[in-house]
């Protein structure tokens, strides 16, 4: 009789945890909407390149063979490493030519800036390294701590190439789009000093096998996220 009430229990305690860990994953996919949804008022350039390069970003997350929890921490990083945009100041964010050194400088700041945002989020902490070093260089020359090779987080690292692949392939008020074979020679020119070069080649051949889409986002439904990358 005590074992069937303690089963019973620890039944009953497994339901409620079930629906708690659902409420938390919807909370932290509303929080995390909702912080896209700022960015898009304030930038919908930045907006759509997140949301395009978190595409490209499960693309090398998959073929890596990421397990569901590094991907989900992977699309959170890409979608949340530009967010810091919005403490850079307009004249700056939407300037349409070159920026100064001066200019360059405060711009550097935006990952400090998005780790620290996304840092008030308890669910968001491992994501915290990610969005902090998505411009770091294997070669040390990057912002916004200098780090290089295997100092640098995994998934920063796919960040960058994927963060880099969609800012080629767009146009901006300054220069047009290069063309996606430009864009995937200028990802191997820098490989192995700009980029990982293992990660780098990975992209290349899994971009040109075309197998970036569909992918499953966890907070874009499937029609959106085909939508983002012009399809």
């Amino acid at each position: 009789m005590k074992e069937r009430r303690l089963q019973k229990s620890l039944n009953e305690l497994s339901r409620t945890c079930s629906v708690l860990k659902k409420r938390l994953s919807g909370l932290l996919k509303n929080s995390v909407r909702a912080m896209l949804a700022a960015l898009e008022v304030r930038d919908a350039y930045t907006h759509g390149h997140v949301v395009r390069g978190s595409l490209y970003a499960l693309m090398l997350g998959r073929a890596l063979k990421l397990p569901r929890e590094k991907l989900i921490q992977l699309e959170l990083g890409a979608l949340l490493h530009d967010i810091g945009k919005i403490g850079i100041p307009d004249h700056i964010l939407f300037k349409p030519g070159p920026l100064t050194r001066e200019e360059y400088e405060i711009m550097k700041r935006h990952p400090m800036i998005s780790a620290k945002i996304i840092a008030s989020i308890g669910s968001l902490k491992p994501v915290v390294p990610v969005v902090r070093h998505h411009q770091e260089r294997i070669d040390g020359k990057g912002y916004p701590d200098g780090l290089k090779d295997g100092e640098i987080p995994l998934l920063a690292r796919i960040i960058y190439i994927s963060d880099a692949f969609d800012a080629m392939t767009t146009d901006r008020p300054y220069r047009k789009a290069m063309s996606e074979k430009s864009a995937l020679e200028e990802l191997e020119r820098h490989a192995g000093t700009q980029f990982d070069a293992k990660l780098t080649s990975l992209f290349i051949r899994e971009y040109k096998r075309k197998k970036h889409l569909p992918y499953h986002s966890e907070f874009f439904p499937e029609k959106k996220s085909k939508q983002a990358i012009g399809e």
